[in-house]
């Protein structure tokens, strides 16, 4: 599918603005990383545009967090909405994640779309793969801050030199060796935490590799 017309010049906005504030925040560790956040939240929200029988949650917290660095700037995030959109954008909650309101006026019903869904219709869009940024579990850092927000109750028990930890339904997200129990018991006990303070003689690698399938199965959300 070829994008033309107003859809296609949304994608070449430029908006260094925003790519300074990115850096600026530390949202992005370089202006080439901050540009290529900014491209994803264009792309996010032309296929959004471009597919008006879906709806699309924001799957991506590092993606999220760009388009939150371009809504600051009202006037020009105003001015884009209206002039490749006709509206302005909002940006509503939608498990948890912003999504887009829908700004045609077709009154079509809108099938809430899964990850799934929005990687098959973006490489559809775009003809390529969806980068690695909009899997939040590839963007793990010791200095990434995560949330329980979603599975409840968590806990932890030890068995047969496994540390086990469940969520509030008592099935097992996690089985990891015993040596990083304090790590699971502090994950259960705590709602919001940086990766780095995870205790125990662990590394960094081993700190993300026992956050990262949490946060890929939805029990741990990386917070903006």
């Amino acid at each position: 599918m070829v994008l033309e017309g107003r859809l296609a010049e949304a994608l070449a906005f430029n908006a260094p603005f925003v790519i300074d504030r990115l850096v600026k925040d530390r949202v992005a560790d370089t202006p080439a990383f901050a540009e290529l956040l900014f491209t994803e939240v264009k792309r996010y929200l032309v296929l959004c545009e471009a597919t008006p029988d879906m709806t699309f949650g924001m799957c991506s917290s590092m993606v999220d967090e760009a388009w939150h660095a371009f809504i600051l700037f009202t006037t020009e995030y105003t001015e884009y909405g209206r002039n490749y959109f006709g509206n302005y954008i909002h940006h509503s909650p939608a498990d948890e994640h912003g999504a887009p309101e829908p700004t045609g006026a077709s009154g079509q019903a809108q099938k809430a779309a899964s990850f799934n869904d929005f990687r098959q219709r973006y490489e559809e869009l775009y003809g390529h793969p969806l980068p690695a940024v909009w899997y939040d579990d590839s963007s793990i850092e010791p200095s990434r801050r995560v949330i329980n927000t979603r599975a409840g109750l968590l806990t932890s028990n030890v068995d047969d030199h496994t540390i086990h930890l469940a969520d509030e339904h008592g099935t097992t997200v996690l089985s990891v060796n015993e040596l990083a129990c304090e790590a699971v018991d502090f994950i259960a006990q705590a709602r919001d935490f940086y990766v780095r303070e995870l205790p125990g003689d662990l590394t960094e690698e081993e700190k993300i590799g026992i956050i990262a399938p949490l946060v890929r199965l939805g029990v741990l959300r990386l917070a903006p």
